[in-house]
């Protein structure tokens, strides 16, 4: 089995489960702050939101260089 395969699919794997670790963490945080103060709801949707995206870039990264290794383009 050549190497390149498992080190992207690795890299691809790796990446899916932080993006849904990171999503659960985030929205039970939001959830949760909105249950302690219900009036910064909007607040707390707008930095949520920007956080969301800070926490999928990481993943999305990880995936396109995985793809890039998967498929021996780099490497």
């Amino acid at each position: 089995m050549d190497l390149n395969v498992l080190a992207g699919a690795i890299m691809i794997a790796f990446g899916a489960l932080a993006a849904g670790i990171g999503n659960g963490i985030l929205f039970s945080r939001y959830l949760e702050g909105i249950a302690r103060q219900p009036e910064a709801r909007g607040t707390l949707f707008g930095q949520g939101m920007i956080t969301l995206g800070l926490v999928e870039a990481l993943p999305i990264i990880s995936i396109a260089f995985g793809l890039l290794v998967l498929f021996d383009i780099i490497g």
